[in-house]
């Protein structure tokens, strides 16, 4: 579970909360049950009834705890976490937030290392200076590039690309046979970064695995030659014609909606996308890594999860205790799995253990999760030690945004690194 601000369709609303929560300090209640305080967000797919189920069923094995459950007004969770910590109500318990916000300030308690250790495939996936502060219990890609079979045929187009000269190559047969080659729902800053995220993250710490450690030593910079000669390939998409020229002006959800009816022949997208897949249509929709000019298959991995937990709960050891319990429940993965393309990774599972029923396009996809590949820190989406500082996500959206529309590369690239000056002093 790793989507962001960025992600699904979110459900505005006001502050929800299945009890009375108090100022979130994790007190007692008349039962003598010790009441904690868990910060969700609903989706379409994660609505009410999937969180409502979830507690309930960590909360039978957790016995003398109370789950007050407070629903964020939007998927932002770190922005909302950061409201309540700012009027003394920082929850006791905080679902798929980005721990590098919120640990230098003592906010969050790591996990037993011998528990993480135990239980999940990649233990280290989302550590921060070797603690983990969120369990790792799913991965994704961000992106693969999701692409239409048979407008691909269509086009003449007989095989997915496995390098860039292919990728550009398809490009041109799909606009030739007035084929829009790739959808961008460029009104949500997010989606609108997707080509850049898997341009950065193929090209740039495809070579260099410790890129963005040497960035934060100094070392590299986003002006650098490389980084904007990669950059400049967004620039070649664009004007070349290989989105539509209202891209900006489309939604998330609606870059869903073309994509999946046929609109557009391909679609760089977060592996939260296979959940979308429609049902009946599954078989006409394939996936492959972004391309990078040789050949070679880089994975932007992203290691996900369920809950952290505060370090300011009343109690913290209940407060594990229920985190460990909603982790390692099969329920909720298999939801996660089928509704958002989560990547299950517990130890000593395998797919279908989870009795869920998904596409063959997922099983392809989640397939590189396994293989021995060339797997880097997806460039904005970490949550471990590769995480950008904060606010830069928000300069690197900005960034995406901006060359749709201008060809000043090194100038954008120049800002981020003047954006990462400020957010990492």
């Amino acid at each position: 579970m790793i989507r962001k601000p960025l992600l699904a369709a979110c459900v505005a609303g006001l502050l929800a909360f299945t009890a009375a929560c108090g100022s979130g300090d994790g007190g007692g209640n008349e039962s003598g049950e010790t009441a904690l305080t868990y910060l969700v967000f609903e989706t379409p797919s994660l609505d009410a009834k999937f969180w409502d189920d979830s507690i309930t069923a960590a909360s039978a094995q957790v016995p003398g705890v109370k789950i007050n459950k407070i629903v964020a007004p939007s998927t932002d969770r770190d922005g909302y976490a950061k409201q309540l910590q700012q009027s003394g109500q920082f929850p006791d318990l905080l679902q798929s937030i980005t721990p590098s916000n919120f640990v230098g300030a003592g906010l969050l308690k790591p996990y037993d290392k011998t528990w993480i250790d135990a239980n999940f495939l990649l233990p280290s996936a989302n550590s921060l200076k070797g603690e983990v502060y969120i369990p790792p219990t799913n991965s994704q890609i961000v992106p693969q590039v999701y692409y239409n079979k048979k407008l691909f045929a269509d086009a003449g187009i007989s095989a997915a690309p496995k390098n860039w000269a292919e990728f550009l190559d398809a490009c041109a047969k799909l606009k030739a046979k007035d084929i829009n080659p790739i959808e961008l729902g460029g009104a949500d800053p997010f989606a609108a970064s997707m080509p850049l995220v898997g341009i950065v993250s193929a090209d740039i710490l495809g070579k260099n695995k410790n890129w963005l450690q040497d960035r934060y030593a100094d070392k590299v910079k986003f002006a650098d030659a490389d980084v904007v000669t990669a950059v400049g390939k967004y620039r070649t998409l664009v004007s070349n014609g290989y989105f539509d020229k209202g891209a900006l002006g489309v939604k998330y959800s609606d870059s869903i909606t073309r994509f999946t009816s046929g609109k557009s022949a391909m679609y760089p997208m977060g592996s939260w996308f296979l959940g979308s897949v429609p049902k009946d249509t599954a078989d006409d929709f394939g996936s492959f890594p972004w391309p990078t000019d040789d050949g070679s298959v880089v994975v932007p991995f992203v290691g996900g999860g369920s809950m952290a937990i505060s370090a300011k709960a009343k109690n913290t050891e209940l407060a594990e205790k229920f985190g460990q319990a909603w982790s390692l429940n099969p329920a909720n993965l298999k939801a996660l799995i089928e509704t958002d393309g989560a990547f299950p990774m517990l130890k000593g599972k395998k797919l279908e253990d989870y009795g869920v029923t998904v596409t063959q396009v997922f099983k392809d996809s989640y397939a590189y999760v396994g293989q021995d590949n060339n797997k880097v820190s997806a460039i904005g989406w970490a949550t471990n030690d590769d995480a950008l500082p904060p606010g830069l996500n928000d300069a690197f959206y900005a960034a995406a945004q901006a060359l749709f529309t201008k060809d000043d590369v090194a100038g954008e690239m120049k800002k981020l690194d003047d954006a990462w000056k400020t957010a990492a002093q």
